[in-house]
């Protein structure tokens, strides 16, 4: 009962989105995390901490240990930044309590952590700032020790900067993948694919009319619907096949597009790509097994972020 309510809701959803609606980012929201950094003054060693959520999927992994290769030396060129890791929130080693202490053991003395998600979620408004000592939510605590997620307050100071919020960076990104997908967009509509999260789906949603307005701008993409495919929607592929029959009723075609940081076969395989073949009209969707990474744009934002917080230090 609940999963096929769930069902129905994103299919509202997209209805909705069928007709963008000029909507805002909330900005309150993605600053939110960095209101959360410590205020002691920032001296001596500085190590950068790339945080991801983690995958059972190998090439995801290694799509975010490309990232940290890309921006190691660049960021080590900036004064003071003496170290640069990546930790996997879950499901994988290295964790961000392991990376912590490693830091601490190398006596450094402030931590910039850079978490790699869409938007503002809450694996970045709480579960990470728990993890790392900045608060403490009982219920937090509880659900991440039952899903054996070390909590590790550091010795270093640590500042957690804004979600990549991905405004500008995830514009470009789905136009530029839209454009290469589309060869006439004035007969074809989009269906954007995120993971999606419940607790703070108000902000889930308006990135989603950016981005729409964006290919409409960009592109001139005129249908734009979009579909949930994470836990939200019990990882099913229904969500994401409802979205592209309500656009094939306005468009003769579909191209779907993965909101999603990187490749794992779970979600671009196995339920994207699931919804994409059941339909119908299979041979008129236009679909690449593909996801924002990789994207030389990422790159220059964590460079950017992690200078302007050296800076503000």
């Amino acid at each position: 009962m609940f999963h096929n309510l769930m069902i129905r809701l994103i299919v509202l959803l997209s209805l909705s989105t069928l007709a963008i609606v000029p909507m805002g980012c909330s900005q309150d929201a993605a600053s939110a995390p960095n209101r959360a950094s410590r205020d002691a003054e920032a001296t001596g060693r500085t190590g950068v901490l790339l945080i991801s959520h983690g995958s059972h999927s190998k090439r995801w992994r290694q799509m975010l240990l490309d990232v940290e290769q890309a921006v190691r030396e660049p960021l080590l060129e900036m004064p003071g930044v003496e170290g640069v890791r990546t930790a996997f929130m879950e499901y994988n080693e290295p964790s961000i309590a392991t990376q912590l202490k490693a830091f601490d053991r190398e006596g450094y003395e402030n931590v910039i952590l850079v978490p790699i998600f869409l938007t503002v979620s809450s694996h970045s408004l709480n579960d990470i700032p728990t993890i790392v000592g900045m608060q403490s939510n009982p219920d937090t605590v509880k659900r991440l020790a039952e899903e054996e997620i070390e909590v590790y307050r550091p010795k270093a100071r640590v500042t957690l900067v804004p979600t990549l919020d991905f405004t500008t960076l995830l514009k470009d990104n789905v136009a530029a993948r839209a454009e290469q997908l589309v060869e006439q967009p004035e007969d074809t509509g989009v269906v954007l694919v995120a993971y999606g999260d419940a607790r703070y789906n108000q902000q889930w949603e308006e990135l989603m009319s950016e981005l729409g307005r964006a290919l409409k701008i960009k592109v001139g993409i005129d249908t734009v619907a979009y579909a949930w495919c994470g836990h939200l929607v019990d990882y099913a592929p229904e969500p994401t096949l409802r979205a592209i029959e309500q656009v094939f009723e306005l468009e003769p075609k579909v191209a779907v597009l993965p909101l999603l940081v990187a490749y794992d076969p779970m979600f671009q395989d196995d339920i994207i790509g699931a919804a994409v073949e059941q339909s119908p009209r299979s041979e008129d969707i236009l679909y690449r097994h593909d996801a924002i990474l990789p994207d030389e744009n990422l790159h220059r934002w964590i460079l950017d972020i992690v200078q302007q917080t050296l800076a503000k230090s």
